[in-house]
């Protein structure tokens, strides 16, 4: 965006700076929601988490209030009525839509007054609870733990005079309290006691009990507490150290979500294939949840199992969900490599993902929906194959390093070389900095998102994907204003009139910060995601061949420095007339690309539907998918576009046609 630009926008459209500014913040904003929204829980959310917290802890408790259909604890008999009762008035208060949340909660409420058999409530709650967890917004999951000696001294310093310095409930405040502090030795019951369940008591506390909240921690210093709390019942059985760290993980089959969410019972109850021991194993050393991340097509495989149950459950939306995500989160972070070793797979597998997803939007494909999941997985598994078996060579290595980095740096250079040589050629080089500062900006600003999502939040694949495409959306749009407007200026005589009409009141620091504004947009769309994919590729290279990778990363520095070089260079030396219509069928063409990557970036994060042109096809380079949503934003840009072109020939045209009429 040059101040130029922003003068032809006040000047012919009377749309102010202010307007702009508005705008870009505005995007900003999105972009800024889109990260934070994983951070702060809205009042629904809480709402459910307490109902979560509630039902687990009656399934939990119910044994130490009821036997055999006798009160042997009055004192926590009293206590499951009144967490029954208020599971009942919160779900119709704050649930009023969800019905069958009310119903399972009036049935717990009854089965707890009526004193039934522990199995009865213990199957109402993991059936509640189940309810919940498929309503509840994505967890924004712990990335790490802290040390198992700092969070031992957390656990005794802020824990221990009530729960016991070893934590089975003897601590020297326990025999004044009622209810007794949990003994979370205790193993019969820890099966039955989640992560989730133990890090929302720790946050929130517990109402009726003297449990307080310990919200002034740290979000990871809670998460740690509940992960050790939830070791403490398994540590000593000597039988769960019979496991490799390595073997546990190739024997599960559950995300950290699902580890976290469910109690050991309910996942030994749901993973009839997970063997005996397992999971105490991972419950005694949650370090290795975190020690291991699960490879991209692991994700892929085990979001598409859950989008089949969901499907099955005719929880639609959870089901798209789950099939975007497959895509988001797993396979499109491996899709570069992939291309390396077998390009037609990656295109089947990645038609095959988006044509579930419209399957799945039908409602009325059970039969072709598992299908298509198990085609998928196996096509899957084929790429994993692939691309274990057979390690990666260094020139597919080099070429795949390359690629990347050309390819996505190659959009953001041709608009900021075009932002800073209109503004040399306007002879205005002071503006320059602004360009400098838009493009520096976003690499930092990319580099420090990618920082965040790992490290303090979960930022998922359909954000990202929001993000890049509203971004490019918006980058389109100003383009493609640009390109028109330049091409209004591109005789030699108007360029100079418009110069010496408007160059000395129109470098205002709204205009300035115009500038940076696009430079920026424009590189950190490309960053973020140039990142995430180099992190890919990085767990394919063996330590060997890192040299190989990062050769690649520099050649494509080196190809992206010399191109910025030759397009300064002979732009400056370009006649103005030439220079103006060059930069507008650049800009033009950048403009029609990052419409199609916009469409297609919304459409991967299910804003967007997708309606499959009849042909299929795709030209990357172009950002041409076979889909009518983009080909129609695509062909629209390209019939404006052209119409420039013939403007003149018309003009001339109808010139004639009235001078002969006149004559």
């Amino acid at each position: 965006m040059t101040y130029t630009f922003f003068c032809a926008l006040v000047k012919s459209m009377s749309i102010s700076i202010f307007f702009l500014q508005r705008k870009l913040l505005s995007l900003f904003f999105v972009v800024g929601c889109l990260i934070s929204t994983p951070i702060f829980a809205s009042t629904h959310t809480e709402g459910l988490r307490q109902l979560l917290q509630l039902t687990e802890y009656i399934g939990v408790d119910y044994s130490s209030a009821i036997a055999d259909g006798k009160i042997i604890d009055q004192g926590e008999y009293q206590e499951m009525l009144n967490f029954s009762t208020i599971i009942v008035e919160k779900s119709v208060t704050q649930l009023s839509d969800e019905q069958q949340i009310k119903t399972l909660a009036q049935s717990l409420f009854y089965a707890v007054q009526e004193k039934q058999t522990v199995v009865k409530i213990q199957t109402l709650t993991a059936e509640l609870k189940n309810v919940l967890i498929t309503i509840s917004p994505q967890l924004s999951l712990p990335t790490s733990l802290i040390t198992p000696v700092k969070v031992k001294q957390l656990f005794q310093s802020n824990c221990g005079s009530c729960h016991g310095m070893t934590g089975q409930g003897d601590g020297e405040l326990a025999s004044q309290l009622n209810p007794k502090p949990t003994n979370f030795t205790d193993k019969a019951r820890a099966l039955d006691r989640s992560v989730l369940g133990l890090y929302d008591v720790v946050t929130g506390g517990l109402d009726g009990t003297a449990m307080p909240s310990f919200k002034h921690l740290t979000a990871d210093q809670r998460w740690s507490l509940a992960f050790y709390t939830g070791s403490l019942a398994f540590i000593s059985d000597q039988k769960q150290h019979n496991y490799a760290d390595a073997e546990v993980n190739a024997k599960v089959d559950f995300s950290p979500a699902d580890f976290i969410q469910f109690t050991p019972n309910e996942l030994y109850s749901a993973k009839t294939n997970i063997e005996n021991g397992a999971i105490e194993h991972l419950r005694a050393n949650p370090q290795v949840l975190f020690s291991q991340s699960k490879s991209p097509l692991t994700i892929a495989r085990t979001q598409l199992k859950k989008a089949l149950v969901a499907y099955q459950k005719n929880d639609f939306i959870l089901a798209q969900q789950l099939a975007v995500s497959a895509y988001l989160d797993g396979f499109e972070l491996i899709e570069n490599s992939l291309d390396a070793y077998d390009s037609s797979l990656r295109k089947a597998i990645e038609s095959n993902l988006l044509g579930l997803r419209q399957k799945i939007n039908d409602k009325k494909y059970s039969g072709d929906v598992k299908v298509s999941v198990t085609a998928i997985i196996v096509q899957l598994e084929q790429a994993e194959s692939l691309m274990t078996e057979s390690s990666m060579s260094n020139t597919t290595l080099f070429s795949a390093s390359f690629i990347i980095l050309l390819r996505e740096g190659l959009e953001a250079l041709l608009v900021v070389i075009a932002l800073f040589t209109i503004l040399m050629r306007s002879d205005k080089k002071e503006a320059v900095k602004y360009v400098h500062f838009g493009w520096i900006a976003a690499l930092f600003a990319g580099v420090a998102t990618w920082l965040i999502a790992q490290n303090l939040v979960t930022i998922s694949g359909a954000s990202r994907e929001t993000m890049e495409g509203v971004a490019a959306l918006f980058a389109a749009i100003v383009l493609f204003y640009v390109g028109f407007w330049m091409h209004n200026k591109s005789q030699a005589d108007q360029w100079q009139r418009y110069v010496q009409q408007n160059i000395n009141k129109s470098l205002k620091a709204g205009t300035l910060w115009g500038i940076s504004g696009l430079a920026f947009i424009a590189v950190y769309r490309e960053v973020f995601e140039t990142v995430l994919f180099y992190q890919s590729l990085l767990t394919q290279t063996a330590s060997s061949q890192q040299h190989v990778l990062f050769s690649g990363f520099g050649a494509a520095v080196a190809i992206l420095v010399i191109i910025a070089w030759l397009m300064i260079k002979y732009s400056i030396r370009l006649p103005i007339g030439r220079f103006f219509s060059i930069t507008t069928y650049l800009l033009l063409t950048l403009s029609f690309i990052l419409a199609g990557k916009a469409i297609a970036a919304l459409q991967e994060a299910a804003i967007i539907s997708i309606t499959p042109f009849p042909i299929d096809f795709q030209i990357s380079w172009l950002g041409i998918n076979s889909t009518w949503q983009g080909i129609a934003l695509q062909v629209s840009i390209l019939l404006l576009s052209s119409s420039l072109f013939f403007k003149p020939w018309l003009e001339t045209k109808l010139r004639i046609n009235t001078s002969q009429k006149q004559s």
